[in-house]
């Protein structure tokens, strides 16, 4: 567990999930998709089950290249981040992170606090050597926050994304872990 003071002076705490935040987690995602067409998935497309997020996060906590963290204010779950690596030995050093930050809650730093959690634990592990993420290519808050951290582009993939009939590109970054 990490506490940060976020620029409106509130105390945000962040940590690692666990399974008495699944359905706390499952009721963020419902929410979180319906307020942003940056994320790759939207309203009504999180059908997963209490089991199953249970499974995920246990899943999650046993891995050494894996993390799950839950940003939360007041005990409320604000922001959530995850990295999945991968399980082959050629691959497990490397892998992809998601975030997510409730619309009320954007501009006040969490999005910063949760990178800052998830790129100092790559770090710590002594694994991790390559951070890896996909954002919109119109998204250009976001980009700023990742160039700002040392991400580089490296790549665009068009149409990787279709919202109400209309494709959309996204840009790949990376960071390398020392």
């Amino acid at each position: 567990m990490k506490k940060y003071i976020l620029k409106n002076k509130d105390e945000l705490v962040i940590q690692k999930a666990n399974k008495s935040d699944a359905l706390y987690i499952i009721d963020y995602l419902n929410k979180v998709a319906c307020e942003s067409d940056f994320l790759t998935f939207g309203e009504g497309e999180m059908n997963i089950t209490l089991e199953a997020e249970e499974a995920f996060i246990e899943d999650c906590l046993k891995s050494d290249n894996k993390l799950f963290i839950v940003a939360k204010l007041n005990n409320k779950i604000v922001g959530v981040a995850t990295f999945m690596a991968g399980a082959k030995p050629r691959i497990r050093h490397m892998g992809e992170l998601g975030v997510s930050v409730l619309k009320e809650y954007w501009g006040i730093g969490i999005g910063n606090c949760l990178m800052d959690y998830l790129l100092n634990w790559a770090k710590e592990t002594n694994i991790i050597k390559k951070v890896n993420l996909r954002v919109r290519e119109d998204n250009h808050s976001a980009i700023k926050l990742y160039e700002k951290l040392g991400f580089k582009k490296e790549g665009i993939v068009s149409r990787e994304l279709k919202i109400d009939d209309k494709f959309y590109s996204v840009v790949l970054m990376g960071l390398e872990i020392d």
